[in-house]
This record gives C-alpha cells, sequence and structure tokens, in this order.
C-alpha cells in the first residue's frame, strides 16, 4: 500500500467547481441548486476518481443502544467516486455485503445509489455532496441449494409472482434524511461522523487521503401490491434484519465512514465495466467470510446474531403453502 498522503494528484486537476457558488462552502453546503443527476447518466463527463479502499459501515444491532454499535468494513475497491477537472461529482459507485442465517439462506445487500451532485477540491481534499438511494436485499446464489429457498422460488414462477433472486428483483429498502422521512436527499459531508467516535481498526488517517461520511435512515419496503408477495418480502427482511443485526431494520441509521485512496484518472471503459459488473452481480455471492471482516463491536469482540427465526420461517412456511 502507498502512502497515499504524501502522493501527487495526477495531472488535469482544474478546479473552480467547489468554488462556483458561495453556497457550495462549508460549514453548512447548499447543493440545492446543483441538478440531482442519475448515477450512470454521465459516465461520459468522468475524467478522475477517488476509490474508496476503505467503506467502513456502522449500526446499531439494538435500535437505541449506543453500546450495540457494530463496525464492518466492506469489500476494498468496490465504492468509487467520480469526477471531473473542476471537480464536480458525476457518479458514485456504493458497495455490496452479505449476511447469512445458519441452515437458512444467505443475502446480498447494495446500497444502490440512484442520484448524486456535489463537489470535489482534490487540494485541500474536502468534498461535499448529495445523494439519494434504495437499499436492495436478494437471495445469494448459494441459498438456492436449499430446499425451502428453491421451492418457494418455484411457486412463486408458477404464479407469476416476484422473487427475489437476483439484483433485478430484489427487495427494495426506501432509506431518507435521518430524521426526516419526506427527504430522500442526504448529505455526503468531509471527515468522519461526528456522532460516535470509531475504533481505531475501523480508522484509516496514516494511509488514506481523505475521508468523508454519510448517515441515512431505513425506511419500510416498497410494496408491489401483491398481499402474498409482500407479506413474504417482509418476513424475508425480518430474517435479514435477524442475520445482520437489524442492518436494514426500519428506523435504523446506517453510516458509512468512506476512506479515500488518492487522485487518479478514470477510464471510462473500466468505470462501465467495473460498475456494471456490481451493478448485475449476476454470479456475486457475498458471504461473509470472503473479502470482508466481520462485523465487530467497539471493543473488537464479533457480532453474532441472535437467532430465533423459527417463528418467521412458520409464517413464510403458510405462506407458501397457500400457493398450492
Amino acid at each position: 500500500m502507498t502512502f497515499e498522503q504524501n502522493s501527487k494528484i495526477p495531472p488535469g486537476w482544474q478546479g473552480g467547481f467547489a468554488e462556483s457558488n458561495p453556497a457550495f462552502a462549508y460549514p453548512e453546503p447548499n447543493l440545492s441548486s446543483i441538478p440531482m443527476t442519475g448515477n450512470m447518466d454521465n459516465i461520459n463527463k468522468l475524467t478522475r476518481q477517488q476509490g474508496v479502499f476503505w467503506p467502513e459501515f456502522s449500526w446499531l444491532t439494538h435500535l437505541g443502544d449506543p453500546s450495540s454499535r457494530c463496525f464492518q468494513r466492506f469489500a476494498h475497491d468496490i465504492s468509487r467516486l467520480g469526477y471531473d477537472d473542476a471537480g464536480r461529482i458525476w457518479s458514485i459507485i456504493c458497495p455490496q455485503q452479505g449476511a447469512c442465517l445458519r441452515s437458512f439462506a444467505c443475502y446480498n445487500v447494495e446500497v444502490t445509489v440512484t442520484g448524486v451532485r456535489g463537489w470535489v477540491n482534490e487540494p485541500d481534499r474536502e468534498l461535499a455532496g448529495d445523494m439519494t438511494v434504495t437499499g436492495k436485499v436478494w437471495f445469494s446464489p448459494s441459498s438456492l441449494s436449499n430446499w425451502f429457498v428453491k421451492h418457494a422460488w418455484e411457486l412463486f414462477e408458477k404464479h407469476h409472482l416476484s422473487f427475489p433472486f437476483d439484483k433485478e428483483h430484489a427487495i427494495e429498502v426506501t432509506t431518507h434524511k435521518v430524521g426526516d422521512p419526506n427527504q430522500p436527499i442526504f448529505p455526503v459531508l468531509k471527515g468522519q461522523c461526528p456522532d460516535f467516535e470509531a475504533p481505531k481498526f475501523a480508522q484509516h488517517k496514516k494511509y488514506a487521503y481523505e475521508v468523508g461520511y454519510l448517515e441515512v435512515e431505513i425506511g419500510p419496503i416498497v410494496k408491489l401490491h401483491n398481499e402474498k408477495v409482500d407479506t413474504f418480502n417482509e418476513k424475508i427482511m425480518d430474517l435479514f434484519n435477524i442475520a445482520s443485526g437489524n442492518m436494514l431494520k426500519n428506523g435504523n441509521v446506517l453510516t458509512w465512514n468512506v476512506w479515500f485512496t488518492r487522485p487518479g484518472l478514470v477510464d471510462k471503459k473500466e468505470w462501465l465495466t467495473h460498475a456494471q459488473r456490481w451493478r448485475q452481480s449476476i454470479d456475486a455471492d457475498h458471504q461473509p467470510g470472503g473479502k470482508s471482516p466481520p462485523a465487530m463491536y467497539a471493543d473488537g469482540s464479533e457480532f453474532h446474531p441472535e437467532i430465533h427465526p423459527g417463528e418467521i420461517i412458520e409464517d413464510l412456511r403458510e405462506i407458501i403453502e397457500s400457493l398450492l
């Protein structure tokens, strides 16, 4: 690993976008004059990037209990911040992770970015942005070997009902600005989240070029207006939250401290390939123990879910039997 803080900025940087409107400045950047753009709509405008080599997620495994806060670094080299020579942000690639419920199933989870705006100042190592995202949860490929999951999928297919077997058919979880359910846009700001102190294992000051953070509150799942499917999806999310420590439980706040590598130039074809590979994830199976370390509490002890899923699985069984 190179020492990012001593790395030089590659040629081509012009800057100026951050200074183009006084409202963009700290301490409270107001970016509302910048249109929100689709995350994949302006790849042709990307010239520069910063990789998020250390995407450090944090959440409460028990809502309202600060001592239950967990920390987990998602896989390296998935997330990226893309912008132009002036410093205008056009695209952000977000990471995926997995969670397993012993003897039942494994899930993939992704925070899919749907809209972005903002600025980067490379020399000052600062950024400010706004995002909109949707959480997506679906069964990992390995789960289809479970007889229950496979049987449920076959029945849903038979009755032409949506089943979350890949990202395209994933259960969608709404998100919003913390404390404001009517505001889907939330900020990305410089520094680490001030609401708590991250433990040393979740900080990378020695190597990172810069750090930013975001906080987003989890809302309800998106309804598909079919009672059986919506009930099934709610139960699947209950099981997912058992396995993940309430990561996507309605009302929980997910925090992401993003530690960036030094700026680099964008190969647009590679960017599209990289983004598309993670967006599609046809063969990906992001189980714990793969590219990411286990979730841990601040004292370094590992998080282990309290697994008592019997009642939920019985409810799922009743839904499946009703389709026979």
